[in-house]
């Protein structure tokens, strides 16, 4: 009988969508939008599910996308290559050659949602549960767009599902580690949104909705960094990559927060209604 190759996908896609003149739109940017208005979608229907007014919708919003795409940038300069960035400051608003972090998002996205709680006197979990829906499909579009760029593979595979990415130069197939991240998320999506929607979660056990999305991603995350090539030459000969050690934190918060929203009974709550005030209350 004669021997069968195992079948490979030769990944050979042209990251940019369309060229007008010298502009030129790319996938990755492209899925970044769809991202974001995702998300918008995605919250604006869970503000108006409880009440809350449009207003208290564009507050939370534009502080949630200004901190995100922030921190992203940050991340990526201040965690992958401080002394480059550090040295060449105004290369860090030059977003055109790439680098966003995923952590970085996150670190910004936790502080942009802390000032909008403040702001609008809200409790700081009750924007972490319900956005936590909103993130997780966001990081599906994330990853496909890291697999349209042919970056942030795996490393050698035999399985029949490896790509070979040859606009990276590469001649073997590798892991699809974005295919891996966003069928993840997209499962984690899921998950939230049927506790969410189905069970009430986020108003019955504050808390527990954001714990469970930090270990399940972060913890993913974790995981699959094992089979993924270095994306900074220091990460060679660490036994914990930096993407590893930057998710560690945020997997043992969100032990935490999950262990104290089981430890607290359940919440009996009224039927929906509008539960916050969208401006601060007057002081006396």
């Amino acid at each position: 009988m004669e021997h069968l190759l195992p079948l490979f996908v030769t990944w050979d896609v042209n990251p940019a969508l369309l060229h007008i003149g010298s502009f030129e739109i790319r996938y990755y940017g492209l899925l970044w939008a769809i991202a974001l208005g995702i998300s918008a979608y995605i919250f604006h229907n869970i503000m108006q599910r409880e009440g809350l007014s449009e207003k208290a919708f564009d507050s939370i919003f534009w502080f949630g996308v200004i901190s995100t795409v922030v921190g992203a940038r940050l991340g990526h300069c201040l965690f992958y290559d401080p002394g480059y960035y550090l040295t060449h400051p105004i290369e860090i608003l030059d977003i055109r050659q790439g680098g966003l972090a995923s952590h970085g998002a996150a670190f910004g996205l936790l502080l942009g949602l802390w000032l909008f709680s403040r702001k609008n006197k809200m409790p700081y979990i009750w924007s972490l549960d319900r956005i936590s829906i909103a993130v997780a499909i966001s990081g599906v579009a994330v990853r496909l767009g890291n697999l349209m760029n042919s970056e942030i593979y795996g490393t050698i595979t035999s399985l029949p599902w490896g790509f070979i990415f040859v606009r990276d130069g590469e001649t073997l197939p590798k892991h699809p580690t974005q295919i891996y991240e966003a069928l993840c998320y997209l499962v984690l999506f899921i998950i939230l949104w049927w506790m969410y929607y189905k069970k009430d979660t986020a108003r019955r056990r504050p808390g527990l909705m954001f714990g469970f999305f930090l270990i399940v991603l972060f913890g993913t995350r974790f995981l699959i960094e094992f089979i993924k090539n270095p994306q900074e030459d220091f990460e060679v000969n660490m036994l914990l990559n930096m993407g590893q050690l930057l998710s560690i934190p945020f997997i043992l918060t969100g032990i935490v927060i999950l262990w104290c929203a089981l430890r607290k009974p359940p919440l009996d709550p009224a039927p929906l209604k509008k539960s916050f005030s969208s401006t601060p209350a007057k002081r006396k």
